[in-house]
């Protein structure tokens, strides 16, 4: 298809009727086209096969482009790995913000936030590729960073937010973030195991809103 379209776009410009800008702007959109192929590609062999377990041969092969074209837009699997990640993580915090929003009460946004994290959490594909492999493959530093540039710096925006407030008794808020974080994280990993999903995240929820109300302060 690529290369009927260029060939189209090589006549018209010999007659004139396209630009060195036209062509340029085809074969850029050519190349995001591609890279999505890619990511979308390499997004389910994480999910259905693992990080270890997934071929950069398969990966290639189901985005319908060569191992060189693999190359020309990651450097290795796990260059491919933190795209993804970082493009689940930017997903997440939509859904967060999304969900918290149709709340007007800063506390009641808090709270939905955190539900809407921990579905996401919970989601087959986030809860293998983020939560289990992500901070392995990536390590510990690396995966903090995609994860205070997106999810937890909509928790963080928020703590502050209550802690400007004055409805929040903690000084040091990016501590709190991240141990609210790791919780949340916690339990997303225990629920899928135990033999009662529903009950388990339940009080897993309840046990992290009595250790909020803790730091609330009402007026």
């Amino acid at each position: 298809m690529y290369v009927i379209s260029m060939a189209y776009v090589a006549v018209k410009r010999y007659a004139g009727h396209v630009s060195s800008d036209d062509l340029r702007w085809r074969r850029d959109d050519y190349a995001e086209a591609t890279r999505r192929a890619l990511l979308a590609a390499g997004r389910a062999a994480f999910a259905r096969d693992g990080y270890q377990a997934a071929a950069l041969e398969a990966i290639s092969r189901s985005a319908r482009v060569t191992r060189g074209a693999f190359y020309h837009h990651f450097a290795d699997k796990k260059v491919l790995f933190d795209a993804v990640v970082t493009e689940m993580q930017s997903e997440a915090t939509a859904k967060i913000e999304a969900r918290a929003k149709t709340h007007k009460v800063l506390w009641d946004r808090f709270g939905a936030g955190i539900d809407a994290y921990l579905d996401t959490c919970l989601e087959p594909d986030y809860g293998r590729i983020v939560v289990q492999e992500g901070p392995v493959v990536l390590g510990a530093k690396r995966f903090r960073e995609i994860e205070e540039a997106y999810p937890m710096a909509l928790l963080a925006a928020t703590l502050y937010a209550l802690k400007r407030r004055g409805e929040l008794d903690f000084d040091d808020i990016d501590l709190l973030c991240r141990m609210i974080d790791a919780m949340v994280c916690k339990l997303a990993i225990i629920v899928p195991e135990s033999s009662d999903a529903r009950a388990v995240r339940e009080r897993g929820q309840a046990a992290i809103g009595r250790f909020l109300a803790s730091y609330r302060i009402t007026k």
